[in-house]
């Protein structure tokens, strides 16, 4: 694996590929965090394997365990689905794993972001985050792929969404928050995702998930399913908290356009009723810092959003909502060439994430 520190991806023909091209692979990463996962994650892990398994019908998966929960990945998982030690301070593959750029020859590499916990000693989750902020390149070193060394620029992959063609999508709320880069002004933050993703425009979403503690990812609230069309997490309901915030973006959103000149297409993904976490799930999870992680009562930032796509599926989440099966009519008809699994994932919501969050796929 080479280091690659004295040039950007864009000044070597790489960018940023669509989810919705053509995976080598997907990396996962296995729970236990005792603060992040009730109970000893036993049940996220469950989720995780469901997760795994759905992902590999059409490709392979990578799953990351530690040393202490090598053998219990290897046991829960089928044999085709690879596992291999690695250390880690928790298990968003999609937020510390390599973002990874392709040229127009098929090469791939990754870039080895800075991360900091979504927000470091401002208003991060916790501390410690260093073997987090190592994964990429260890990841890069495993997969004999050189990575280009980015680590000044705090940046978590589940904060970008691009189209392939062009276009990047983030929110401002976490882009500008003051917990990752509060020397850069927007102008700045911009041009480092014009030169590490190869893109031209930048669509700025003025908000994220109602509570989503990543300061509002955008993978929670909007996502692309096609070059000029996206996906909004929607609510009809006008006295909910979210509605307000759900509809700045659809009006950012109607007037922008793409770095192909397009109008942008956008379809309504229903939200589920309020998801709120109880008191027994909180008795489940450790303190951070002597203090609590969650408090009863506390909404949690559902959507159906955070979905992943596979080479031949649509794996998202399910949250036992009436809901569940109009938002899963709706990614069918978005994506009719590939199979749409949902899998109940209360147990990863609780963790502060779903499907997306704790996916990263590989270019082919």
């Amino acid at each position: 694996m080479r280091i690659i520190r004295d040039i950007t991806p864009a000044e070597e023909g790489f960018r940023m590929p669509a989810e919705y091209e053509q995976h080598a692979g997907c990396i996962m990463i296995f729970p236990e965090r005792p603060d992040s996962w009730q109970y000893g994650g036993y049940a996220a892990r469950k989720a995780f394997a469901a997760i795994a398994e759905a992902v590999s019908g059409s490709e392979q998966v990578t799953v990351c365990a530690s040393g202490a929960q090598y053998d219990n990945a290897r046991a829960m998982l089928p044999s085709h689905i690879r596992v291999v030690e690695m250390s880690s301070n928790d298990a968003w593959a999609r937020d510390y794993a390599p973002t990874f750029v392709k040229n127009d020859s098929g090469v791939i590499r990754g870039i080895d972001w800075g991360f900091n916990a979504w927000g470091g000693l401002w208003d991060g989750l916790y501390f410690p985050w260093d073997k987090d902020n190592q994964m990429a390149r260890k990841l890069c070193d495993l997969l004999e792929t050189d990575v280009y060394d980015m680590r000044d620029f705090i940046l978590e992959g589940g904060s970008i969404h691009v189209d392939g063609e062009g276009t990047c999508m983030v929110t401002e709320c976490c882009l500008l928050s003051r917990g990752r880069n509060p020397g850069l002004s927007r102008e700045q933050i911009e041009e480092k995702l014009r030169s590490c993703l190869n893109v031209s425009v930048i669509l700025w979403l003025p908000c994220g998930i109602y509570h989503d503690e990543t300061n509002g990812h955008v993978d929670n609230i909007c996502a692309f399913t096609a070059p000029g069309e996206v996906v909004l997490a929607w609510t009809e309901d006008r006295e909910d908290v979210q509605y307000p915030l759900s509809k700045a973006c659809l009006d950012y959103l109607e007037q922008a356009v793409d770095a192909r000149g397009r109008k942008l297409k956008v379809h309504r993904l229903p939200l589920p009723k309020p998801v709120t976490i109880t008191e027994e799930e909180c008795r489940g999870l450790d303190a951070c810092w002597d203090e609590p992680t969650r408090k009863p009562g506390e909404r949690l930032a559902a959507s159906y959003v955070n979905f992943y796509i596979a080479n031949g599926s649509i794996v998202m989440p399910g949250f036992g909502d009436p809901a569940d099966e109009e938002a899963k009519a709706v990614l069918q008809r978005l994506f009719p060439d590939r199979e749409v699994i949902q899998i109940y994932t209360r147990d990863i919501l609780i963790g502060g994430g779903n499907i997306h969050c704790i996916t990263q796929q590989i270019p082919k």
